[in-house]
């Protein structure tokens, strides 16, 4: 089966073309139909598999061969994060690049006013995350009463993260008369009874099983104590010589802590987060993207949204405490057919999350033997060389298997986890999620 195939435009098709694409993932090929036929769809499907143009090339088609001279939206798509919500008007406006659509994106953490004005110039496709786009209808600043097809992309997230009481606000802005399409990596028992409340009918399609890992991605684990993993780490990247990798944390705070402490190991790093304004988001995807920064630390407002080509290796540096986050995480590698590895270094504190992963799975992630390791001091001056684990201090000996941790920096860390504020705003933090 081709593009071709699908029923859609020759413009549509001489930009999928020009991405070089020729022949439609399972997803697309069962969503592009679906979503053409005007059915409301449940789909779900691996992270990385194509659910975006799944769903955004018929959507265009739609629109164009529409006739309205609104100026206001007339399809909808509502994101959790704003590196999705960006990812999905730029893969928009480059299928629509031969069709007279107008995208735009509307996100928190930037000026408001700029997207006021672009608002008020018109567009056909919106694509936001729902803070902000309430507080653009509570300003009278957008018009959502010509939306012919709204789009819950990864629903499960935007539960996850609180959104869901913000959606039902939207969703009372809309016209009754309405394709819905609910998009989603995972089938929760929550998404599913979503489902039963916004869909009439649906189509449903998943291409994988529930919860289940990208098959390409190998995964493997280090059994480490708390306080040495950025040691461990700064071994695996030395020693297997990693140009890029994508870190994940619990918190913000833990992110850039882990991102001075690896950069005074000499390895060039960034964070991405919650409280980081969007330019700083972008600056620090954009320079890992080109290769100017080995290591993103990220929290889990980034295992979403980012779509990084050929993206080597993801390293659990705090195993998440939703098991289903895990596997979001790992899907920021082996896409697109390419192979990826996916290292989680496993604390004595967090056995119980990785049990509770594995149930998710339905399988066992490898746990290899952990390798000898330095203790490399992230001073201020990090010319001195720092002692070899086995030489020196106590904190320079190598680490016994099921060492306690000791480290009195991450107790406030799981105080945060707990009180909800992991991944600015996640689990019940409807309004704080607005800044994502």
């Amino acid at each position: 089966m081709t593009f071709s195939d699908l029923g859609l435009l020759p413009e549509l098709l001489r930009a999928v073309a020009e991405k070089g694409y020729d022949t439609p993932t399972p997803i697309q090929a069962q969503a592009i139909p679906a979503v053409l036929s005007g059915h409301d769809v449940l789909a779900g499907a691996q992270t990385g598999t194509g659910k975006t143009a799944g769903f955004v090339l018929p959507i265009l088609q739609r629109l164009a061969a529409g006739t309205s001279a609104s100026r206001t939206p007339r399809a909808l798509v509502l994101a959790p994060t704003r590196e999705l919500a960006a990812q999905v008007a730029e893969s928009a406006r480059a299928y629509g690049r031969h069709l007279r659509l107008r995208t735009f994106q509307v996100f928190g953490g930037v000026n408001i006013n700029p997207q006021i004005a672009a608002l008020r110039a018109g567009c056909d496709l919106l694509v936001a995350t729902p803070g902000r786009l309430l507080d653009l209808a509570q300003q009278r600043a957008v018009d959502l009463r010509s939306v012919e097809v709204l789009v819950l992309d990864e629903a499960d997230r935007m539960l996850d993260m609180g959104f869901i009481p913000d959606i039902r606000r939207i969703i009372k802005l809309l016209p009754d008369r309405r394709q819905n399409l609910l998009f989603s990596a995972t089938y929760s028992d929550e998404i599913r009874a979503l489902a039963e409340r916004l869909l009439r009918d649906p189509v449903s399609i998943q291409v994988a099983p529930r919860n289940a890992p990208i098959e390409l991605v190998e995964q493997r684990a280090y059994r480490v104590p708390k306080e040495h993993k950025r040691h461990l780490l700064v071994h695996l990247i030395r020693a297997g010589d990693w140009k890029q990798l994508l870190v994940f944390t619990r918190t913000k705070h833990g992110a850039n802590r882990l991102t001075q402490q690896l950069e005074g190991a000499g390895i060039t790093a960034a964070a991405i987060h919650g409280n980081k304004s969007q330019g700083a988001r972008v600056r620090a995807l954009d320079m890992f993207k080109r290769g100017e920064i080995t290591a993103l630390v990220a929290t889990e407002v980034a295992a979403r949204g980012l779509d990084i080509k050929e993206l080597p290796h993801v390293i659990n540096y705090e195993l998440p405490n939703v098991p289903e986050d895990y596997v979001h995480r790992i899907g920021r590698t082996g896409r697109a057919g390419a192979e990826g590895a996916a290292v989680s270094l496993i604390s004595p504190d967090e056995h119980g999350l990785l049990r509770d992963i594995e149930r998710v799975l339905k399988r066992a992630v490898p746990v290899l033997p952990t390798p000898t390791y330095a203790i490399v001091e992230t001073t201020a001056h990090p010319a001195h060389p720092a002692p070899a684990a086995g030489h020196g201090s106590r904190d320079s000996r190598s680490p016994r298997p099921g060492q306690p941790a000791r480290h009195a920096g991450h107790r406030g860390e799981h105080r945060e986890a707990r009180r909800g504020t992991a991944a600015g705003g996640h689990r019940g933090g409807a309004r704080r999620g607005r800044t994502h």
